[in-house]
């Protein structure tokens, strides 16, 4: 239960070249697995997020929530890259002594998915009934689908996508630009790039949201503002939020790890990679996200065999999957039903 480490001594060769040595996995868990060991939910979060699913999916996991801990084994585990308990930049690399930072190595989700197969075989699990993820999580679990087809039961795939568009490596690109312009960076130090992360995330903001709900929630309540308008205040508050708990070293490495996601790659074709899932999927879309396009989400459902997709109506945009959590309560219930009757 709770907050956990897997220290994994041995090697992870990555799909793009070199390894990781003697790697650390940050996991939470709740409830308790079954006899049958068959009764888990593996979610997947998103680009800045934790492994406490509990805490940034609230609604989500809980007494009397779609993820009761009572029925449910629920993993969370934190991917390679990050700064929340699994190895990333930050971390010490065993065969030199001091840390990775810009050393640290290219990562795909093959590798992410990889890594955490090891953490599953570790909790003695034999079977996923669902896996589950938005944005990035949904690129890793739908990773994990095609790589491991037998061990899925079921794929809740919201607001993300196959393959990594131009649209969204084009937002990747300008933030990594915005560190990349923070001399700071490549000094190699804890506090290096914060200026340039600080940016990134104003930048990755304006793909989360849309401008419908920054002219509901940030407009001005006069016509006589000339400066310190609202909409840039509320830039500056989310840049400063996020330099307080991320590094600029993983936001970096991240960024290029959601850019290498193809599910085509090496594989004949995306729709070719597709038809390996064999887990009961379940898409779901936002109207109004700018980042994943509800066109990416129907594109999955078109090619995966026992596939459905369902839109939620929302102004959140993007943001829309970790707020709209009765919505999508509703959803998923629905859909276990229909796969239980």
């Amino acid at each position: 239960m709770g907050y956990q480490t897997l220290k994994y001594k041995g090697k992870l060769n990555l799909e793009l070249g070199g390894y990781l040595p003697d790697y650390h996995i940050g996991y939470h868990t709740w409830g308790s697995l079954n006899m049958q060991k068959d009764n888990v939910i593996w979610i997947c979060h998103a680009l800045t997020a934790n492994s406490d699913a509990e805490d940034w999916w609230p609604g989500m996991i809980g007494k009397d929530c779609l993820f009761d801990p009572s029925h449910y084994f629920i993993v969370c585990a934190n991917i390679p890259g990050s700064c929340y308990g699994t190895s990333g930049p930050l971390s010490e690399n065993p065969e030199t002594g001091k840390p990775y930072y810009r050393d640290f190595p290219d990562l795909t989700f093959r590798d992410v998915v990889n890594s955490h197969e090891i953490l599953r075989k570790h909790l003695g699990i034999q079977k996923i009934h669902t896996v589950i993820g938005g944005s990035i999580g949904g690129q890793q679990a739908v990773e994990y689908s095609i790589m491991y087809p037998d061990l899925i039961d079921h794929l809740v795939f919201i607001a993300s996508s196959v393959a990594y568009a131009p649209w969204g490596i084009a937002f990747g690109e300008s933030q990594r630009l915005a560190i990349e312009a923070d001399q700071s960076f490549y000094e190699d130090i804890p506090e290096g790039g914060l200026r340039g992360l600080r940016a990134a995330r104003s930048i990755a903001l304006l793909s989360y949201r849309n401008d419908i709900i920054y002219n509901k929630t940030q407009a001005e309540e006069t016509c006589e503002v000339v400066k310190n308008f609202r909409a840039s205040s509320y830039q500056d508050y989310q840049g400063d939020k996020l330099v307080k708990r991320f590094n600029a070293y993983s936001y970096y490495t991240l960024l290029n790890l959601s850019d290498t996601h193809n599910v085509g790659r090496n594989r004949g074709s995306k729709e070719e990679a597709l038809k390996r899932i064999s887990a009961k999927t379940l898409s779901i879309g936002i109207s109004s996200d700018l980042l994943f396009p509800v066109y990416e989400q129907k594109f999955l459902t078109e090619h995966v065999d026992n596939a459905c997709y369902k839109e939620i109506d929302s102004f959140y945009g993007h943001d829309g999957f970790l707020i709209e959590t009765d919505k999508l309560t509703q959803i998923i219930q629905t859909f276990y039903n229909k796969d239980e009757n």
